[in-house]
């Protein structure tokens, strides 16, 4: 099983939420570490399916169309991840992500979008 590698957006890039993935032994790169601050919604995406990673965003409305435009468009994406923003703690997050991380591979992410929701 192939564990799930995290690209987190701008939404979602607090230092001390990649520090705590981080120090779970997850995968976790930023767009600030990768230098993507300021990229459209869709080229993030593209980016993080080339990369083989699953993004986690607050940004529910762009995400949600552009899952559905890739279906529709029969594209492949490896995973999107949403919550609301200033739904949940820190503490909150980082529960829901392990949680997930541990339920789900990068295989079962693949085209799928999930909310945080379902494991915090």
């Amino acid at each position: 099983m192939n564990r799930i590698c995290f690209y987190l957006d701008e939404d979602t890039i607090k230092t001390s939420l990649i520090q705590a993935l981080r120090n779970a032994d997850l995968d976790v790169v930023t767009v600030t570490d990768v230098k993507r601050l300021g990229y459209a919604d869709e080229e993030q995406l593209i980016w993080a399916t080339e990369q083989k990673r699953v993004i986690y965003s607050f940004n529910i409305g762009d995400f949600c169309r552009l899952h559905r435009d890739f279906m529709v468009e029969d594209k492949s994406h490896t995973g999107i991840i949403l919550a609301s923003q200033q739904q949940y703690s820190v503490g909150q997050q980082l529960r829901g992500l392990l949680k997930l991380a541990a339920d789900k591979s990068a295989q079962d992410m693949v085209n799928q979008l999930v909310f945080l929701s379902a494991y915090v």
